[in-house]
C-alpha cells in the first residue's frame, strides 16, 4: 500500500464496487517512539487508495476504520460531532486518515464512510495488544512456562470494549446502508476499568496469578475514560453488539489455550 504506482496497477486491474481499508499501522503505544510508522501506514496508504480509484473512474464504497482516539478527553460518551483533541501521533494519524477520506467524497465522488471505532477484542489479536497480551501471559503461567507474575501497564484508563466480530459486522452493515461522507462510531457504550478486565480474566486462570505493573508498558499519555455513543450507527443499520464481554474473553482463553507454541 506505501507503493503508489503498485496501488494504482492493482485498482485499474481489479476496479472494486467496494473496499475495506483495514492496511495501516494499529499500535497507539509504538507510535511516539516512531512517528514515521502511522503516518505512512495510515496516511499514505490512504492516500494512496483513494488516489487510485480516482485515476481509475471507480465509483467505489471504502470503509475506513479510523479511531475512537481522535477525540478529546472526556468523561461523557463521545458522539460524532463530540469535540476533537487526537492525543498521540497515532490519533493524528488517524484524524488525517478520516479527513483523506470525506475529501474523497466531495472532490472526487467516492463512496467514502469513515468508522470511530472503540476498542475491540478477539481471538487471534497480535499479545501487543493488553487484553490479548494478559490473556497470552496467563495462559503461559498456567503451563508452567511463565512465572506466576502477569506484567501489565496502567489499569486505571477505562475503555469501550467491543468483541471484533461485533465491529466487522458493523464494517459490513455500513457498506450496505451507511451514508457516504458520514462518520460513524462503533462502540458499546459500556466503559470498564483494564483494572476490572484483568479480574474478570484472572478469574479465568486454572491457576493464582499475581500482578505487577511494568512501567515500559506505560504510555506517555493515556485518556483516563473512552466511551462512546453508537446511536447514529444503531439508527442507519440496526446494529447492537451481540457477542457478550464474557464470552470474548472465554473465546480468547480458548484461542491461547489451543495455540503451540506461545
Amino acid at each position: 500500500m506505501l507503493d503508489a504506482a503498485r496501488v494504482r496497477q492493482e485498482l485499474e486491474a481489479l476496479r472494486p464496487a467496494a473496499v475495506y481499508h483495514c492496511a495501516g499501522h494499529a499500535r497507539v503505544a509504538d507510535s511516539w517512539y516512531d512517528t514515521a510508522k502511522p503516518l505512512a501506514g495510515n496516511v499514505l496508504t490512504t492516500h494512496h487508495l483513494l488516489d487510485g480509484l480516482r485515476r481509475a473512474g471507480c465509483a467505489s464504497r471504502v470503509i475506513i476504520p479510523g479511531s475512537a482516539t481522535v477525540y478529546a478527553g472526556s468523561d461523557a460518551p463521545h458522539r460524532e460531532d463530540s469535540p476533537i483533541a487526537p492525543s498521540s501521533p497515532y490519533a493524528v494519524s488517524k484524524l488525517a486518515q478520516e479527513q483523506l477520506g470525506l475529501r474523497a467524497v466531495l472532490e472526487d465522488g467516492l463512496g467514502v464512510i469513515v468508522t470511530r471505532p472503540f476498542n475491540h477484542v478477539g481471538a487471534r489479536q497480535s499479545p501487543a495488544f493488553a487484553v490479548s497480551g494478559m490473556t497470552r501471559q496467563i495462559v503461559a503461567i498456567e503451563r508452567g512456562e511463565l512465572e506466576p507474575v502477569i506484567h501489565v501497564g496502567n489499569l486505571d484508563t477505562a475503555r469501550d470494549i467491543t468483541d471484533v466480530r461485533d465491529t466487522v459486522r458493523a464494517y459490513a452493515l455500513l457498506m450496505e446502508r451507511g451514508l457516504a461522507g458520514t462518520v460513524y462510531n462503533i462502540a458499546s457504550g459500556v466503559a470498564r476499568t483494564m483494572r476490572m478486565v484483568l479480574d474478570a480474566l484472572i478469574e479465568r486462570s486454572r491457576v493464582p496469578v499475581t500482578i505487577e505493573v511494568d512501567s515500559s508498558r506505560l504510555r506517555p499519555h493515556d485518556d483516563v475514560i473512552l466511551v462512546g455513543d453508537a446511536s447514529r450507527l444503531r439508527e442507519t443499520t440496526g446494529w447492537a453488539p451481540q457477542i457478550s464481554f464474557d464470552r470474548m474473553l472465554d473465546d480468547l482463553f480458548d484461542y491461547w489455550r489451543r495455540r503451540r507454541p506461545l
